[in-house]
């Protein structure tokens, strides 16, 4: 009931939100549009974002082009920064795009927000990279923090303790991980333990190992180092792993993953892999370009279960070319 009161409520400013902005007398029905909810007035698609504001692009322009819209105008109370400079990867004559800023009823147009500049780790955080390989464990630096990861999968991180400020490395899957494992094995030489770990994260990352919950986090990933190996899949000589647009906030949520490579004619490619049915991975893989290789051509990579027609509506519509390559199962 709570659900639907709210659905009401935002149906309700959605339809001021139109009508200011036209001028007109709007009777058209708001449909709830995954994040939000949308409707179709004078050959254009409107939105009203709710939650999830920064991954909302993909899916309210899908709910444009299913209405055939010419036009699509985003309504946000957060994010409106990263929308529209997500938005702006897209050729108007597809679907034109704007995103506006509302505050109760009143409308500014986004800017677009630049992408955060990189992090350097500290130097004392990359002193310890060397253990981590030690380890058998691959050393991921992403945004200022440094990793390691077993196909994939990120098994330990390198951290200050916020009360000793002694910097080391902290062996699990995720901080509620790593505090149990501290608990549990605290007294292991730390390349003792996380090569204990490695060794058992490694059988369950195989392509050919059954379902296990350690194949199935950071299914994207995952993805991403089996195309390393074998870049031809996707029709490239070589390809590397490279830091996301954004950084991860926890690494159990299933979100897109980026590399970068050169195809057989030795031109820059900018990969981006998810796992999922993900509307919103054309939007991302625009962000991944803009931070690596403005010009490159882009290769979104998905598990051929995962494939949505839409996602291939969707990378027609962006500037430059963007392909959508499925394929087999990667586990």
């Amino acid at each position: 009931m709570e659900i639907e009161r709210r659905t009401q409520l935002l149906g309700v400013a959605l339809r001021a939100l139109v009508a200011d902005r036209t001028g007109d007398h709007v009777d058209a029905e708001p449909q709830v549009m995954g994040r939000g909810v949308a409707l179709s007035h004078a050959r254009s698609a409107w939105v009203l974002i709710d939650q999830q504001h920064a991954t909302a692009l993909g899916p309210a322009m899908a709910w444009a082009l299913r209405h055939e819209a010419s036009a699509l105008h985003v309504f946000t109370g957060e994010a409106e920064g990263i929308l529209a400079r997500r938005a702006s990867g897209f050729r108007p004559d597809a679907l034109a795009v704007d995103v506006w800023r509302v505050n109760d009823r009143h409308q500014t147009p986004a800017v677009p927000e630049p992408l955060p500049g990189a992090l350097t780790p500290l130097a004392e955080h990359l002193a310890l990279q060397s253990l981590i390989a030690e380890a058998g464990a691959e050393v991921v630096v992403e945004h200022g923090v440094v990793s390691g990861e077993v196909a994939g999968l990120e098994v330990c991180r390198v951290v200050t303790d916020p009360f000793t400020e002694v910097v080391r490395v902290e062996v699990g899957v995720g901080v509620h991980d790593r505090e149990a494992f501290a608990l549990l094995h605290g007294g292991l030489p730390v390349v003792e333990a996380l090569a204990g770990v490695v060794a058992s994260v490694a059988q369950h990352r195989r392509v050919d190992a059954p379902l296990h919950p350690l194949n199935r986090l950071a299914r994207e990933r995952l993805l991403r180092h089996r195309l390393m190996a074998h870049p031809h899949l996707i029709g490239l000589e070589v390809l590397n792993a490279a830091e996301p647009p954004l950084a991860r906030h926890n690494v159990k949520d299933a979100v897109p993953c980026a590399g970068v490579g050169r195809d057989t004619g030795g031109q820059p490619v900018v990969v981006v892999c998810c796992t999922g049915i993900d509307l919103d991975v054309v939007p991302w893989a625009l962000d991944a370009r803009l931070a690596h290789h403005p010009d490159a051509a882009v290769v979104v990579a998905v598990e051929a279960r995962d494939a949505h027609p839409m996602q291939r509506r969707l990378a027609a519509c962006a500037r430059g070319e963007v392909r959508i390559a499925a394929l087999n199962d990667s586990r």
